[in-house]
């Protein structure tokens, strides 16, 4: 047995339930590998699982998401061989990313090209591959569609705007703050409105010569939902990808017919990458993309897996902008 350090929840509750602690991991069983991690990525969607949104059996690991360097294979494992540069992200099928060392099923990982870091991918992969399906597989765009894109300057939406401009797109960003407004133009955001003090639907309608958008990519849940709705063009999408303000209030789907019969999806990640040859070929174009320097990962927090607390504060406070990951100490 090899001693690892993890971060692990008994209860669910704020960020102090986790607890970074002492775990032993054996040798890989036949289809998984033992890997070794570089790098975590910290992502919203952990505080779900964390606070009870996502239910799960406690007690239980930490994170989905992280990149690393195979150290040894288990039986039957063809694809992957020692020293082989990886990356993951998943649901249930990847908790526990939250440690310094970790035994997963092969047929979770996906192998990094050169150009990529383990940095990066960490930052990046389930960011990445959730704006993967949302430009490529949630909607025909075509240019000069016109997108809403809600918290622009976050993960997801840094790499969303960067997307929609290769795809010839007029973005839309909403951000809190200023500062948040000038990464969102940054990265390809035609134009930001702050949620603060601005009218968001009325703006979109400014914006839009009364028009309307194609799209709204919705992260943030109750606190949007309306304005969502209200700044889609007749038969317009509403991509619901997260809740971070609380779970959308119920409705009458006549609702959508009085606004313009309107379209409303709510996808997962786990979905689009489910087949394997999906998954390979969204990566690939993210890997891409990335490699040839169109689309730019910010970094813009890095932690130690022991300051797992702090850095949950410091997401759900709205503080972090780009990606958030975990440094792993190497031994």
């Amino acid at each position: 047995m090899t001693m690892i350090k993890a971060v692990r929840f008994y209860e669910t509750g704020t960020a102090e339930v986790m607890r970074y602690e002492d775990a032993e991991i054996g040798q890989p069983a036949a289809g998984e590998v033992l890997l070794r991690h570089v790098a975590v990525g910290l992502n919203y969607a952990d505080t779900y699982f964390r606070n009870g949104t996502y239910q799960i059996p406690l007690p239980n690991g930490m994170g989905v998401e992280a990149a690393g360097v195979i150290e040894a294979v288990g039986e039957g494992v063809t694809d992957f061989v020692v020293g082989d540069r990886v990356t993951y992200t998943g649901f249930l099928n990847t908790l526990g990313a939250y440690s310094t060392q970790r035994l997963i099923a092969a047929n979770a990982l996906i192998k990094l090209p050169d150009a990529i870091s383990c940095e990066t991918a960490a930052a990046m992969t389930m960011r990445g591959l959730t704006s993967a399906y949302l430009m490529r597989r949630i909607y025909d765009f075509k240019a000069g569609d016109s997108i809403l894109l809600h918290a622009a300057a976050g993960g997801v939406g840094l790499i969303v705007a960067q997307w929609a401009k290769i795809l010839g797109l007029t973005v839309i960003g909403t951000t809190s703050s200023t500062a948040k407004a000038e990464i969102a133009r940054a990265h390809g955001c035609d134009h930001v409105i702050n949620y603060s003090h601005e009218n968001v639907a009325q703006r979109v309608r400014e914006l839009t010569n009364g028009t309307g958008v194609n799209v709204v990519f919705d992260s943030v849940g109750k606190d949007t939902f309306m304005a969502s709705l209200d700044s889609l063009k007749r038969r317009g999408l509403l991509v619901c990808v997260g809740t971070a303000s609380g779970p959308i209030p119920a409705f009458d789907p006549v609702l959508l017919a009085m606004k313009g019969s309107l379209y409303v999806t709510r996808p997962a990640l786990a979905d689009y990458i489910a087949d394997p040859a999906e998954k390979k070929a969204l990566a690939a174009e993210l890997f891409e993309h990335v490699a040839q320097g169109r689309i730019k990962i910010e970094i813009n927090q890095r932690y130690k897996l022991e300051d797992a607390v702090q850095a949950h504060r410091d997401l759900e406070a709205r503080k972090t902008t780009g990606s958030s990951i975990f440094v792993i100490e190497q031994s």
